[in-house]
């Protein structure tokens, strides 16, 4: 699933007329290098889920069909991480899947890849991809997470800072988000749960990485692919 309902508020007058995801860096609009990276994973069928401006992002992914791509239609109500991967429940089917944000930017190895073979269904039931915070680029943020040695992250709690931050991809098991709340609610409270059950695990990509929230960011991501 690739996520790309948000509203991108903070990026201003660039999303005035049109979504995030169709913003550009290295000369591609952001929801293509996102399917990209699915593409690259060999990903066949990838839902995308649709908010703000959804008929020029659907427009915009009508010719692609590598990924195919299903949509999970969140125009009348937006439904948040947690909420728009439990509305896409249905077209997610029961085998674990990746999460992508569409605003996400990889330099280095395949993050995906990454992703899968560190997979291990007999222990987890989520497995984040995180980056270290110098490997972060237009990031102004405290981090996220600390990481064991056995693999599973810690929140940053009351620390000041933390070294890792959730670099927006993950694998998890659909169903979990089944049933936690009635309309919008975030992806963290799932993650809190299997972080209690020792079901969240945790492998770090190398970066550079940049997630494009501010026009910072984009110009950020559009250096960092060569644009």
């Amino acid at each position: 699933m690739v996520l790309a309902a948000g509203l991108g508020a903070r990026m201003g007058a660039l999303t005035r007329d049109r979504p995030k995801p169709l913003l550009r860096a290295g000369g591609r609009a952001l929801i293509d290098h996102a399917l990209d990276r699915a593409e690259e994973a060999g990903v066949s069928r990838a839902v995308v889920n649709l908010h703000w401006q959804a008929e020029a992002l659907r427009a915009h992914l009508t010719d692609r069909t590598r990924p195919k791509i299903v949509f999970s239609d969140e125009t009348e109500r937006l439904m948040e991480t947690g909420g728009g991967i439990a509305k896409a429940l249905p077209l997610l089917g029961k085998d674990p899947a990746y999460v992508l944000n569409s605003d996400a930017v990889f330099a280095g190895p395949p993050p995906l890849a990454q992703l899968a073979e560190a997979w291990d269904g007999s222990r987890m039931d989520a497995l984040l991809l995180l980056v270290p915070r110098a490997e972060a680029r237009a990031y102004t943020r405290a981090g996220d997470f600390r990481l064991g040695p056995d693999g599973r992250p810690e929140r940053r709690g009351a620390a000041a800072t933390a070294p890792w931050v959730y670099a927006g991809a993950q694998i998890v098991r659909p169903e979990v988000f089944a049933g936690v709340a009635e309309g919008p609610f975030s992806a963290n409270p799932v993650w809190d749960r299997l972080l209690a059950a020792g079901r969240l695990f945790a492998v770090t990509h190398p970066g550079p990485w940049v997630d494009v929230g501010t026009p910072a960011g984009l110009a950020a991501a559009d250096a960092l692919l060569g644009g």
